[in-house]
């Protein structure tokens, strides 16, 4: 149980996905205007990777690894989680069309997002077993949910300042993320 609790920590906070790993920037940057449409894409991201942890957790301990097919798994990997996200969008089509709408191109992206790959290969190369992976992709995306929704409070903020000219756009939206993973990175003496 304490092994399982270092692994959320971490993964959360520690080694955020977004600010300390740098994997996900596509959708933290394009996503992360209004709170509502963050949320959203961090609750679909953590649905993705929360079940694509488990499927690629089992087709890689009880499939590949018996025939011995180790070297298939970025191949697979990808397959899995195109699948699922193509499964999330049709389900917020049908469901949350307003959600759908506002996410845009960022819902398909999910299936480019390298943090959701990134889970899915570091739960190999770090060796968890299944449970250990799942805790570390659903904390790593909650760890993703946290960092989108703090970015998009911040520019919703934003939108009233008097930002000068040569910072306004892009600039002050990457020193926003630059100062985020400054104040993130004073939790990596924790664990």
């Amino acid at each position: 149980m304490k092994d399982l609790l270092v692994i959320a920590i971490s993964a959360a906070i520690v080694n955020n996905v977004v600010l300390s790993q740098f994997l996900g920037i596509c959708p933290f940057l394009g996503v992360s205007k209004k709170t509502d449409t963050a949320l959203g894409m961090g609750l679909a991201v953590t649905f993705v990777i929360g079940i694509s942890s488990i499927v690629c957790g089992v087709i890689y301990h009880f499939i590949l690894i018996p025939l011995n097919l180790e070297y298939l798994q970025t191949i697979v990997f990808i397959l899995v989680i195109a699948c699922l996200v193509q499964f999330v969008e049709m389900f917020l089509k049908k469901s949350v069309p307003a959600l759908y709408n506002a996410l845009g191109v960022y819902l398909p992206l999910i299936t480019t997002n390298c943090a959701v790959l990134g889970v899915a290969l570091n739960n190999v190369q770090y060796d968890y077993n299944i449970l250990e992976g799942f805790v570390y992709g659903v904390c790593t995306a909650l760890g993703f949910l946290i960092a989108i929704v703090i970015m998009a409070s911040i520019r919703e903020k934003m939108e009233y300042n008097n930002i000068p000219r040569p910072f306004q756009g892009t600039a002050i939206v990457l020193v926003t993320a630059g100062l985020m993973s400054i104040a993130f990175f004073g939790f990596s003496g924790i664990i």
